[in-house]
């Protein structure tokens, strides 16, 4: 088993917050633990809390549109979201909830060290750049740490506003070049033992 997919196995039974009660089960990440771009949504809807993946609803077909659009499946890439479990209703995550998995997150870039991070919507966003509005930084990438952040508009809001579909599809247009001239590719880590958050 990958770093990841050990931490996969602690976040469904992670029982850190309400969210926890009320899920059908976690939805952890999924994608190619190699890969150099991470794709970092909100948190799972109806589909996604049924089946434990992320983005496998009317969202996901739209982001599966957006990746091939730059050559890519999703199988080349490592998607997840800020919260593991489904918020009620869809509801926006609490700040509580955000904060109880930050650790999983913090820790799933930990272990795949991506090159490119893009973030999905503004509450992805707002991990990296607390006070930017995604109106506003779409599109734009820029430096975090040793990462480079894209922020992009939330494929749900294409689907409510077909106008946005065409924006988004613009936007993607930047990560080849980000992740380099030769494309995306896979990359190996430098073998450093992390650790997983504790439940």
């Amino acid at each position: 088993m990958s770093e990841l997919d050990e931490l996969a196995a602690v976040i469904r039974q992670c029982d850190q917050c309400p969210l926890s009660k009320e899920r059908t089960q976690a939805v952890p990440g999924e994608g190619n633990d190699q890969s150099e771009v991470m794709f970092i949504g909100e948190g799972p809807g109806f589909h996604e809390d049924r089946q434990g993946r992320p983005f496998v609803g009317a969202s996901g077909k739209f982001l599966e549109e957006l990746l091939a659009s730059i050559g890519l499946t999703r199988s080349q890439v490592y998607i997840t979201n800020m919260v593991k479990c489904r918020p009620p209703g869809n509801r926006d995550p609490f700040p509580s909830e955000v904060e109880a998995c930050s650790k999983y997150l913090d820790a799933q870039i930990s272990f795949l060290n991506p090159k490119v991070i893009v973030t999905l919507g503004r509450h992805s966003l707002t991990k990296f750049f607390a006070n930017e509005k995604i109106t506003q930084a779409r599109g734009k990438p820029r430096a975090w740490k040793n990462t480079v952040v894209l922020p992009v508009l939330h494929p749900a809001a294409a689907l409510y506003r077909s106008q946005l579909k065409d924006v988004m599809l613009k936007d993607f247009q930047a990560i080849p070049a980000l992740l380099g001239d030769e494309g995306p590719s896979s990359h190996s880590d430098d073998q450093t033992s992390h650790q997983l958050p504790m439940l």
